[in-house]
């Protein structure tokens, strides 16, 4: 399901770390990333000459980092809108994963600071891995996916055992939350969990594929309770499916209804401690 990985660098975050980490996973191993670094045109002409000088090092720098001889990097440097531009090339190489950093900046705040990840995130209908600035990048040991009864969400569960398949000491967890589940319910016992009917149906796939797993059901608000979730297990990468987004109207434009709707995709990327990889089928 990946064959071409595209790393948007700016020379600040933890893009490279979630790249590496994800490697130690045999699935993706050998793909090829291609690292891009975007020069914003709006850069004063006295100083665009420093600006793609730094440029050029942080592209050797992030080719130090990353290039083995089993997993070839290749590096572009591109002048212009970093958002548009991060877009484009995504386009132009067909890549089946974007991995980009994030200030994590909520969403009106990523609107009037011309945030580039939440951009991308609104208008590329590729899945894209987020992570953010601020927390530390672990290896990747336990993966949840979110599951709900959406074919996004059945999208999520395919990118998560191609992800796992043949890992070892990697577990998944299949997290269900259920906003209409009574809180005096809870919690439930491991045979409800296990009867819920989005859990019940991803069970026998993930069994199949011999993948170590456990099971969480809980209610409450979508996006607080999966963040919840996250730090209860201790998750290290969160999958999650997100519709396709981009505007019907123009694509140039930011959909800010969208932006400034209450977004399960847009509360999750913001407060969940752990890296986000936002799933979307290429295909759709």
């Amino acid at each position: 399901m990946i064959k071409k990985i595209l790393l948007a660098d700016s020379g600040t975050g933890n893009s490279q770390e979630i790249l590496l980490s994800l490697r130690d996973l045999p699935a993706i191993q050998g793909i090829p990333t291609t690292v891009l670094h975007v020069v914003p045109s709006q850069v004063a002409k006295e100083t665009m000459e420093s600006k793609m000088a730094e440029g050029d090092d942080i592209l050797a720098k992030a080719v130090q980092a990353l290039q083995t001889e089993a997993n070839p990097v290749t590096t572009l440097k591109r002048q212009g809108e970093p958002k548009d531009t991060v877009c484009q090339v995504a386009e132009e190489i067909d890549a089946d994963l974007i991995i980009m950093g994030s200030r994590g900046l909520k969403r009106l705040e990523s609107i009037l600071e011309n945030s580039v990840s939440q951009y991308v995130f609104q208008l590329a209908k590729r899945p894209m891995l987020l992570v953010r600035d601020d927390i530390y990048v672990k290896k990747i040991k336990r993966v949840m996916i979110a599951l709900d009864k959406s074919q996004s969400s059945k999208f999520s569960l395919e990118l998560a055992l191609f992800l796992l398949r043949n890992a070892k000491n990697v577990e998944l967890i299949l997290a269900r939350v259920n906003p209409d589940l009574d809180p005096k319910l809870l919690p439930l016992s491991k045979k409800e969990v296990e009867e819920n009917p989005v859990i019940s149906a991803a069970i026998p796939i993930v069994k199949r594929m011999g993948i170590p797993y456990r099971c969480a059901v809980t209610g409450g608000k979508p996006g607080q309770s999966l963040c919840q979730l996250v730090d209860e297990y201790n998750a290290d990468l969160l999958i999650l499916g997100s519709p396709d987004r981009r505007p019907s109207v123009a694509k140039a434009l930011p959909d800010l209804d969208r932006l400034l709707g209450t977004s399960l995709s847009d509360y999750v990327r913001v407060n969940a401690n752990c890296p986000v990889l936002l799933a979307r089928n290429t295909e759709s």
